[in-house]
């Protein structure tokens, strides 16, 4: 018998991840400049050209939008735990200074959400296109 708790809840986080991926991606083409402090700052990446950034976006965007759909899941949800996964511990001077840098923690909740939905991705069958 299926558990549909358990199907419910890892929809839930696959939709919540996917709203927090896919404003990141849209800042590559809505604010460049946003983006390319960033990968300058926590990438050490400086100098990215904003044609970067939307090559960077129309990659990230394609994985983002197979995650949502649940579509090659083994290689999709793997990018996404890694690409979350550098964003985490790329900012991780901000952890040293917790009261001023509080909001970098809500990091941890979604790289741990992350890693649920790699590890039980066989579950996760709602409203996706792999069976």
């Amino acid at each position: 018998m299926e558990n549909k708790n358990l199907k419910v809840a890892l929809l839930a986080l696959r939709l919540g991840v996917f709203i927090v991926m896919f404003m990141w991606t849209l800042d590559k083409f809505i604010n460049p400049a946003h983006s390319m402090a960033v990968w300058g700052k926590f990438y050490f990446l400086g100098g990215m050209s904003e044609t970067i950034m939307y090559i960077a976006g129309g990659a990230q965007m394609i994985v983002v939008l197979m995650f949502l759909a649940g579509f090659a899941k083994r290689f999709s949800y793997a990018v996404i735990l890694l690409l979350h996964s550098v964003s985490t511990f790329s900012a991780f001077a901000k952890y040293l200074e917790p009261w001023s840098n509080l909001l970098f923690f809500a990091a941890w909740p979604m790289l741990a959400a992350c890693l649920a939905l790699f590890l039980l991705r066989d579950e996760d069958t709602l409203f996706n296109v792999s069976k």
